[in-house]
């Protein structure tokens, strides 16, 4: 009966809702607003996208960052489209592969169909820095390349070396 918990339940819920959002939204629709431009074929990157989404396994959070390029077949994206993907597929029940994944996959399958996609996402993952080994400060590092990213070393490089600051 303490007044600080009694609309506790109704709060819980609509966070939720919130953090769960991402359940009702479809990616590809995100991906179909774009612009033709049949002449830019180079490289693009969205670097230190902050996310935060909530683990599948214990509902605690993972806070990290994604780094995300594309390379356009006829169509780029506005660039806010790329940070909008993320939120969208951050924002419901994850693990953190799936999430790598599904962000390089609906770029290059869904409404954009990319030339090729690369992802890295770093993140803390609060089941492991408030529970189990108790370890804060790691952080669990996953990548998906598709299309010309995974079939050309020099494009994977090239990607690797901008989101690691070594080529401006």
């Amino acid at each position: 009966e303490r007044e600080g918990l009694r609309d506790t339940p109704r709060r819980i819920a609509e966070m939720y809702e919130e953090l769960f959002a991402g359940l009702k939204e479809d990616p590809r629709e995100l991906l179909e607003v774009g612009f033709d431009d049949e002449d830019h074929h180079e490289m693009v990157i969205v670097k230190d996208i902050p996310f935060y989404s909530l683990c599948e396994h214990h509902f605690l959070p993972m806070v990290g960052v994604a780094h995300v390029g594309y390379i356009p077949r006829g169509r780029i994206l506005g660039i806010s489209k790329i940070p909008r993907l993320v939120e969208m597929l951050a924002r419901r029940p994850q693990v953190q592969e799936r999430l790598t994944s599904q962000i390089a996959d609906f770029l290059c399958e869904g409404g954009l169909k990319a030339a090729g996609a690369a992802v890295v996402i770093e993140a803390e993952h609060l089941c492991t820095t408030m529970r189990g080994i108790k370890k804060p400060g790691s952080k669990v590092v996953t990548s998906a390349t598709r299309g010309v990213f995974r079939e050309d070393p020099r494009t994977r490089a090239e990607f690797f070396a901008i989101i690691e600051g070594t080529r401006r």
